[in-house]
């Protein structure tokens, strides 16, 4: 159904061109849009429609348009609002979906538009209501209650006493300062959202200058800024229970109601088990579940059937008083995920076919093998850009294959050689923003056994929980693999079979015969990638059938070794085939192929000839990413999505799921349990069974399990990432209290410790397999007389500038790194955090340097420089050495400050010390104690770099 260009409104006409807003208000019962300037100011006395228009990711357009009722609007007008979005949704190609939205009771998709808030004001077009700046006229106090972790529901409450409540957050609007009173039942994540409407009414009504005091429930008038808020009430006096809020409409669990629109007349539809085929194509439905009226609106009805089902719907509210109930309109084809869970099976949506280039291809290669000319058929395709990695690729990279319950480390030589039939765990550090990140992944073989896996990831796990949870943990299959898997190994062979004992016990005890791959039999090799940083030898089945004219391949029969190269393939696909060539088989002759010209010797090898595929393998393309809030209870996983996210929405207490289809990402927060933070991996995977997006997710998609303070690039890509947030210390409360309360979130210039490298080690590489260096060598020896936090900083210490190190830079409170330009000159590894830590019995692991690629001529004075830099990092590390020693048992001075006890100056204390410098926490400390929880005395901490004792600091809970 469509409608035509010249039955539309004008005010309609070209919207939805583009990723955006475009509001209009009805005004005498035409739309008329409003400037942007105006978006997200609302009256009461008016109705609107919004259509948000995004962006995908394949290129398409999606539409979503509400209509927002304010509560003195006429019932004309709201009406109007219902039937001009039908007609608006038709223009758009009848593919949106239509929400009824009414005020005070928006869905959280809407309020998620206008963050923080809407805050809807009196009056309205109908009524001849004329807007005062209200930085013109004399400041009204006023009182609001909110609501909601994760959107704002704000709402304008009488001002007086009996209006609060333990269970809400109020918000109270002075001419000079603005108080957000905590209900102590509320939770942490309101407070801390609540905060943000607290910024807004500064930033609207207050033009940003004014004072802002937060009241605990329960503080008595002792407290200075509790007084003054109570003062405003005639006093303290203890809060009543609350009361049902009006109108406060409690949605009861009913059953589902299936009802028929045909002919302007509502029918009820009876049925054993809600099934998608009860829906015909050519009439609209209503599916009541209570909080919602779901309009479904088949493809082949009219504008005018549409229309009525609309005002039906409108009236069947009306007329039972269900203010409250959304109304969500979907068309056949376009229904949203939550419409159809409703349904006990929904079919799947049906495969694309190929595009023309494909079809061309395959034509194009079926021909030249029947020896036809193709010149003018095999026009080659336009490129697929490839994806990005978001990882530095010149890091170190250790591997071990899981072997009867335990690991066992391979050698640089056997790293990126991996078996089907096994399972594997790989660490791989690089470099961050500023300091060293860790990745720390198992990879489970098409044929692995169960038992394997399992050790894989509980042997990955503990590696992790060692790490302090600072390291990212992946989840990998075969065949399923990321692109930072690929760039990490750059060049990979997977062979057949397997070496494991699990695998080699599997196949015996089942009466299968061991395939794994021998150099001197028959084998075949697929060759795939997109260059010499992502290369990948797949070892197929060796049967003509396995042959593809988009690829090349290796075979091999012992010695004797040929090279195929498909008609459709590249030069960049021979060259990689070559470079593998000298992986697999290498100093051995080998006898090019071309498609279409093989000698009788190949058919023999592969059994004789066969047909075979053209078309290219294409990898299952990244979507527009969700994400999700996950509570896991009694085994059972709960979510909900956040629309519109942004990083604010991560809230440090919580479990998020970020869903780009390719990959799933776990984010922990801080402020998580330990025993949840244990199950981010199996909180991921109940999130693929789940598949809430119904999006068909496949078992084996890579899991990443995130925790706060540690998120890599390729997970922050999807945010506009301020790091200066995640590396915070408190509740998200807390957090955010300090932000508003400091005029704004600091706008600090992060440092970088090194240009990552995402497309490759070297332009100038040998086609041999570059050999890794380890990433920490256990058997390095240690420096006789140095603690093993001097040892780690040994190693990760990088020169520094000239600047003196006595004089270092101001660091402010609340964040733990030092985001100042000496940071970009220090790498904090996680060998050294944990070494500063105290855990001075504990072995340190410290990386060896990078190996160098052979011939590479243009790295050698970066050796040079580098060997100097070292020699002077460790001057200056054995200069602080001698210091410490020198000055470990000189008497120690407090500075005639006050002695306060550990426990009570930690940030996490239950009883705080008040009245303190809290950037210096540990000044008040005793000198015993000092040394005992620091391991030096006060004045040799006092000469270390202010990054270093931020970062003990951190550890110790002193900043």
């Amino acid at each position: 159904m469509s409608v035509s260009m010249k039955d539309l409104d004008p005010a309609f006409r070209g919207s939805g061109q583009k990723d955006g807003l475009e509001i209009w208000r009805i005004e005498n019962f035409k739309p008329v849009p409003i400037p942007a300037s105006s978006y997200g100011k609302f009256f009461m006395g008016d109705s609107y429609i919004i259509l948000k228009t995004t962006a995908l990711k394949n290129g398409s357009l999606r539409h979503d348009i509400h209509y927002w009722i304010g509560k003195d609007t006429s019932q004309d007008e709201a009406g109007t609002a219902a039937i001009l979005t039908v007609e608006l949704d038709a223009a758009l190609g009848g593919r949106a979906v239509q929400y009824r939205e009414v005020q005070g009771n928006e869905t959280e998709k809407f309020l998620s538009y206008f963050r923080p808030c809407i805050m809807p004001r009196p009056g309205g077009v109908s009524s001849g209501f004329k807007h005062v700046d209200v930085n013109d006229q004399d400041h009204e106090t006023r009182l609001y209650v909110c609501h909601g972790k994760h959107v704002v529901h704000v709402k304008e409450v009488p001002f007086a006493r009996s209006s609060l409540n333990h269970d809400d957050i109020f918000i109270l609007d002075t001419k000079s300062k603005i108080f957000q009173f905590n209900g102590s039942n509320s939770s942490i994540q309101e407070r801390a959202k609540a905060l943000e409407v607290v910024q807004y009414i500064k930033d609207t009504f207050h033009e940003g200058k004014c004072e802002i005091a937060s009241v605990e429930d329960g503080r008595m008038m002792a407290d200075a800024e509790a007084g003054e808020f109570w003062g405003f009430f005639g006093g303290f006096a203890p809060l009543p229970r609350r009361a049902p809020a009006e109108g406060n409409e409690k949605h009861e669990e009913t059953a589902i109601k299936l009802l028929c629109f045909d002919q302007g007349k509502l029918e009820p539809v009876n049925y054993e088990s809600l099934a998608h085929e009860l829906l015909q194509t050519n009439k609209c439905y209503f599916l009541d579940c209570g909080a919602e009226l779901y309009v479904w609106m088949g493809r082949t009805t009219s504008l005018q059937e549409r229309k009525g089902a609309s005002e039906a719907a409108e009236k069947l509210l009306s007329d039972s008083n269900r203010t409250k109930t959304h109304i969500i309109k979907v068309i056949e084809g376009f229904e949203t995920v939550m419409f159809k869970s409703k349904f006990k099976e929904w079919p799947q949506t049906p495969d694309l076919k190929l595009s023309s280039e494909d079809g061309r291809g395959k034509v194009a290669a079926l021909l030249k093998r029947q020896g036809l000319n193709v010149k003018g058929l095999m026009k080659a395709a336009p490129a697929k850009e490839e994806p990005q990695s978001y990882i530095d690729c010149t890091g170190n990279l250790q591997v071990w294959r899981v072997n009867d319950k335990d690991k066992a480390l391979l050698s640089s030589s056997d790293q990126s050689k991996f078996y089907t039939g096994d399972c594997y765990i790989f660490q791989y550090t690089y470099a961050g923003d500023d300091k060293e990140e860790c990745l720390i992944g198992t990879w489970f073989g098409k044929k692995s056994v169960e038992e394997d896996r399992v050790t894989a990831v509980s042997l990955a796990s503990k590696m992790v929980e060692s790490a302090k949870f600072q390291a990212v943990q992946a989840r990998l299959y075969e065949g399923k693999e990321p692109v930072q898997f690929f760039v990490i190994f750059q060049s990979l062979q997977v062979f057949k079979g397997g070496l494991s004992s699990g695998y080699k016990k599997f196949i015996a005890e089942n009466g299968i015969d061991d395939d794994s791959y021998s150099e001197e039999g028959l084998a075949l090799f697929r060759i795939q990638g997109s260059g010499p940083e992502n290369m990948q030898a797949i070892q197929v089945e060796p049967v003509a059938s396995s042959l593809n004219s988009s690829y090349c391949y290796i075979l091999h029969d012992g010695n004797t070794v040929f090279t195929w190269a498909g008609n459709l393939t590249t030069a960049l696909d021979q060259e990689l085939m070559e470079r593998q060539l000298d992986v697999i088989k290498p100093n051995t002759q080998s006898r090019s192929q071309k498609e279409g010209s093989e000698t009788d010797q190949i058919w023999s090898l592969l059994g004789g000839k066969s047909e075979y595929s053209s078309q290219k393998m294409v990898r299952e393309l990244e979507s527009d990413p969700h994400l999700f809030s996950c509570v896991l209870s009694k085994g059972n996983l709960k979510v909900k999505e956040i629309h519109h996210f942004t990083q604010d929405d991560l809230m440090t207490e919580d479990v998020f799921i970020l869903d780009c289809h390719t990959s799933i990402f776990v984010w922990v927060g801080q402020q998580v349990d330990v025993k949840v933070r244990l199950q981010a991996l199996d909180i991921g995977e109940k999130f693929v069974v789940l598949d809430f997006l119904m999006e068909n997710l496949a078992r084996e998609t890579p899991i990443f399990t995130v925790t706060e303070g540690s998120e890599p690039p390729f997970f922050t890509r999807f945010f506009t990432w301020d790091s200066a947030k995640s590396l915070m210390h408190g509740n998200s409360y807390q957090r955010k209290l300090a932000i508003v309360k400091g005029g704004g979130a600091p706008a600090l210039d992060k440092p970088r410790r090194r240009t990552p490298v995402y497309s490759g080690r070297s332009t100038t590489q040998d086609k041999s397999q570059r050999s890794r260096s380890m990433s920490f060598s256990p058997e390095r020896v240690r420096v006789r007389g140095r603690s093993p936090a001097f040892t780690a900083l040994a190693a990760n210490f990088e020169s520094s500038s000239n600047r003196n190190l006595s004089t270092p830079p101001v660091v402010k409170k609340l964040y733990p790194k030092s985001l100042t330009p000496d940071s970009s000159n220090t790498s904090s590894k996680s060998s050294a955090i944990a070494a500063l830590a105290g855990s001075s019995d504990r072995p340190t692991q410290t990386p060896t340097p990078e190996s160098i690629k052979d011939g590479s001529e243009s790295e050698k004075p970066k050796q040079v420089e580098d060997a100097k830099d070292a020699g002077a990092m460790n001057n200056r590390v054995e200069s602080l050495t001698i210091n410490e020693d020198a000055k470990e048992n000189e008497p120690e001075d407090d500075e005639g400050l006050p002695i306060y006890p550990y426990e009570r100056l930690k940030t996490t204390a239950a009883d705080p010390v008040t009245e303190i410098d809290v950037t210096r926490r540990e000044t008040y400390l005793s000198s015993a104690e000092f040394k005992e929880k620091f391991g030096m005395t006060k004045e040799a901490f006092s000469k270390l770099p202010k990054w270093k004792q931020n970062r003990l600091k951190i550890d110790l809970q002193l900043f």
